[in-house]
């Protein structure tokens, strides 16, 4: 019995020990987006927090573009935990169905290291657009196929299929505008140049505080606590039951040591317990999230097979 006992101890101590000395240098994080965006502002309130608990520097790289590609191959090429790439359901759990040929494989290449937050998306238009409700916006869909537009951040990304589905639940048949950054998709609807876009509060927020861009509801069950002006799309005139939301979370390489990815789920699980940084995350309209490595696992395979549904229901595949 005590041999038993021994064993399990000595099979338990590289763990332990791992936990404990997590990290020994810089953290990366490598992130898709670029300054300024919802997802980064986040990650950096995060990166300063670990910091400070782990004793050790935690740094955001911004790698933006080629629909996050950059910033996933970069990390999928690490063999150090110390390494970790911040994204969204659209890298997981969109893109394995909705690109042909996709440069990296969500199973084989990473692992699931933390959950960090929900985002509910909000449709949005410029100021001066003459839609006053969702029902409006479907309404000139339905008179003029092809000449309203929406803009997204980069193909199959939440935001992208929201608004494909849209499309589906109400059909109509819009213009679809990507764009290479969150920032410039909603400066191009402020301007007038795309006729609307589904986006979050963090990154829509100070174009609204300047006047540019107002939301006409948000794809939620129920009204947002830190905008409850806000209608629900329902109650805007559109469709019932449409919900657009995105998951954000840190993956880390698959050749990781585990018990140093264990090691970053319970560290980012303990921060987004903390107060300030929930009520910070609740004033962006995004709601901070906890998660073991194997609830995260299973929030990834459910969305693959969800998204990969929509994909094959909207015919939206890139070669």
């Amino acid at each position: 019995m005590m041999n038993r006992a021994l064993a399990a101890l000595l099979l338990a101590l590289p763990m332990a020990v791992a936990a404990q000395t997590f990290p020994t240098k810089t953290v990366r994080i490598v992130s898709p987006y670029p300054p300024g965006a919802g997802p980064d502002t986040v990650a950096r309130l995060l990166a300063e927090k670990l910091s400070k608990g782990w004793g050790q520097q935690v740094i955001v790289e911004p790698r933006p573009g080629a629909n996050g590609f950059l910033a996933m191959e970069a990390v999928k090429k690490s063999t150090d935990a110390h390494d970790v790439v911040l994204a969204d359901n659209g890298h997981i759990a969109v893109a394995p169905s909705l690109f042909k040929r996709l440069p990296y494989d969500v199973e084989k290449d990473f692992q699931p290291a933390a959950l960090i937050y929900r985002a509910d998306f909000l449709i949005a238009v410029a100021t001066n657009a003459p839609y006053k409700s969702v029902g409006e916006l479907i309404a000139a869909a339905k008179a003029s196929p092809g000449r309203i537009s929406y803009a997204t951040p980069f193909v199959g990304s939440p935001s992208h299929l929201g608004s494909a589905l849209l499309e589906m639940r109400t059909g109509t048949q819009m213009l679809h505008v990507p764009f290479k950054e969150t920032s410039q998709m909603v400066a191009a609807v402020g301007n007038g140049d795309v006729t609307w876009t589904l986006t979050t509060l963090a990154t829509a927020g100070s174009l609204v505080r300047a006047g540019k861009v107002k939301f006409l509801a948000v794809a939620a069950k129920s009204r947002l606590p830190a905008q409850p002006e806000i209608p629900t799309v329902p109650e805007a005139g559109g469709p019932a039951d449409y919900e657009v939301n995105g998951w954000v979370a840190f993956l880390s390489p698959a050749a990781a040591p585990r018990e140093a990815v264990e090691a970053i789920n319970a560290a980012v699980s303990k921060t987004m317990a903390e107060p300030d940084l929930r009520e910070r995350l609740t004033t962006f309209g995004f709601t901070p999230l906890q998660a073991s490595r194997a609830a995260l696992t299973e929030l990834i395979r459910a969305d693959t097979a969800k998204f990969g549904e929509l994909v094959r229901k909207t015919g939206a595949t890139i070669d």
